[in-house]
């Protein structure tokens, strides 16, 4: 599940520095022979910018968003356009959402709470959505399933036991280091807190402290180097003890062969023919299923309604369909939760998940394929692991090919993630790429964005750019309704902003490459230019 990587990536910046401490004219307005010049942005980014980094231009701002309130301000002002329906394939989503309730699908065709199939789509009470988890949510990945239930050859269950040893060890090894960490942080707080007379403090007074003893050294040092992580203590101990749930629910659920999640749902997962299962509640079952929460905002929250965030799109609807738990998603679930958005009616579909043992992917495929028949786009996360998905040995399921070979469908697209930093930095470290594999790179880290209980928070994962490039999508359907889903997922990747610049892979300074050697486009996602160029395409003035 690609959100669980996500949660890794402040934790492990965090392990380091504690171990270390002891009127549109042409076809593209931006101008491409400007973007390499742009200059790098050296201020921080205001609060509002950080709230809006993916929204903002790359030339105007010095951010590399996607141009998406400047497409509004000069190309869309107030055309709402045609509604589109956009399922996201996630986790549970608070349908209650303030910045949510607005925007949902609603099956109007089905009475609610009567336990019938009113509309002999086969799901009952289906009102936003399906949920075909259940009421469970905690699940090992694949591979651990796999070992379990003894699925594959002798080859693959193999490289299943090495995997399921070597990532066991590490979960430990970190969950024994979170604690260790918390409880230092925790002390340092409380003695720093006892020593200056008060229970909140600044930066500044843990420099202005005169350390007499080895111990307030010690406890001055651990928390300087936490303020420069976050803004104060209380929020650096609440993202450890987030990296520790993490690794706890690793080892408890994930990584644990014992374990098994389906039990409540009552069906067996690896039986295609089974599938009198579910319900049709798709909300988010605990406040820490928030993932699919967080990526409906990106396609949809409430634009300009005074509330938290905006989304992408300005007309959709969002059907919910819950598939994703907390560990890999099954591919049966997958496979049906893509056919049920398409047989009602789903334009867009945003899968922001991914792992790297499918063994039903067959499954999945014709999934993708029965979307393609009927005019429907995929949009999928590339993965959270630095990783080249163009090297076998670093599969990503699901995707558009087999072995690198054909694409399947011309409907997916494959989406990696970019950093708010401008230059060598642009591509950020978690994500995935491939010049196969990966369509084009979209804000990704670090995007504020709808959360359970009418919340907001920010989240970073290539699972945030997906939902981007959906909304993206969804407003060139809705503006321009008779666009193809392969004449929009062209748009998208020909409109994006060629970048090129070297930039670092998978965090490693001695990896570099442009991003048109790193992706199939060589660009990073721009609605300015694709409403340009969908405008075109639909008047019949450009050919794809």
């Amino acid at each position: 599940m690609t959100s669980t990587f996500s949660k890794l990536i402040f934790a492990l910046s965090i392990t380091t520095l504690l171990t270390g401490c002891g009127g549109t004219g042409g076809l593209i307005l931006t101008p491409v022979e400007n973007i390499d010049a742009t200059p790098l942005k050296i201020s921080d980014l205001s609060e509002a910018e950080k709230q809006n980094w993916g929204h903002l231009d790359l030339v105007a701002d010095t951010i590399p968003g996607m141009s998406v309130d400047r497409a509004y301000e000069e190309i869309v002002k107030n055309r709402k356009g045609t509604k589109v329906i956009v399922a996201v394939l996630d986790s549970g989503i608070d349908l209650d959402h303030e910045d949510l309730d607005g925007v949902l699908w609603t099956n109007t065709d089905e009475r609610p709470g009567n336990n019938k199939d009113d509309d002999g789509n086969g799901y009952i009470d289906d009102i936003h959505g399906y949920n075909f988890l259940g009421e469970s949510y905690n699940e090992q990945l694949e591979y651990v399933r796999m070992l379990r239930l003894n699925i594959g050859d002798q080859a693959t269950l193999t490289k299943a036991k090495s995997k399921l040893d070597s990532e066991y060890a590490k979960a430990m090894q970190n969950k024994q280091q979170y604690e260790q960490i918390l409880q230092a942080v925790k002390n340092a707080d409380a003695e720093v807190r006892k020593h200056l007379g008060k229970d909140t403090y600044t930066k500044a007074d843990v420099a202005a402290i005169e350390a007499t003893d080895e111990a307030m050294q010690r406890n001055k040092a651990i928390l300087s180097q936490m303020f420069a992580i976050k803004d104060s203590i209380p929020e650096v101990i609440e993202e450890l003890s987030d990296g520790l749930k993490y690794f706890t629910e690793q080892l408890n659920y994930n990584l644990n062969k014992d374990f098994d999640g389906r039990k409540v749902v009552g069906d067996d997962p690896y039986d295609w023919n089974d599938r009198n299962y579910g319900n049709g509640n798709p909300k988010n079952r605990v406040a820490d299923e928030s993932h699919g929460t967080h990526v409906a905002g990106i396609i949809a929250a409430e634009r300009n309604n005074g509330k938290g965030a905006n989304g992408v799109a300005n007309n959709v609807a969002i059907m919910s369909v819950r598939a994703v738990p907390n560990g890999d998603e099954y591919d049966k679930d997958i496979a049906l939760g893509i056919r049920y958005a398409v047989d009602n009616g789903a334009k867009v579909i945003n899968g922001s998940f991914g792992k790297s043992f499918s063994p039903k992917a067959e499954w999945v495929n014709d999934a993708i394929q029965y979307a393609a028949e009927k005019d429907v786009l995929f949009v999928h996360a590339a993965g959270n692991d630095g990783a080249n998905l163009d090297d076998p040995s670093n599969p990503n399921f699901p995707n558009d090919q087999v072995n690198n070979g054909p694409e399947i469908s011309d409907n997916v697209i494959t989406v990696g993630a970019l950093d708010p930093n401008y230059g060598s930095e642009l591509v950020a470290s978690y994500s995935n790429y491939g010049d196969i594999n990966v369509d084009i790179f979209a804000p990704g880290t670090d995007i504020y964005s709808t959360y359970p209980d009418n919340t907001y928070e920010f989240s970073p994962g290539t699972s945030m750019a997906a939902p981007a490039v959906s909304g993206l999508a969804a407003l060139l359907f809705s503006q321009y309704p008779k666009l193809t889903a392969p004449q929009v997922k062209k748009i998208i990747l020909a409109s994006g902003l060629p970048i090129k610049a070297k930039v670092i892979l998978g965090g490693d300074p001695s990896k570099s490459a442009s991003l048109n050697e790193i992706s199939t486009s060589g660009k990073i996602a721009n609605a300015y230019n694709a409403l340009i160029m969908a405008s075109q395409v639909a008047n019949g003035q450009l050919q794809l």
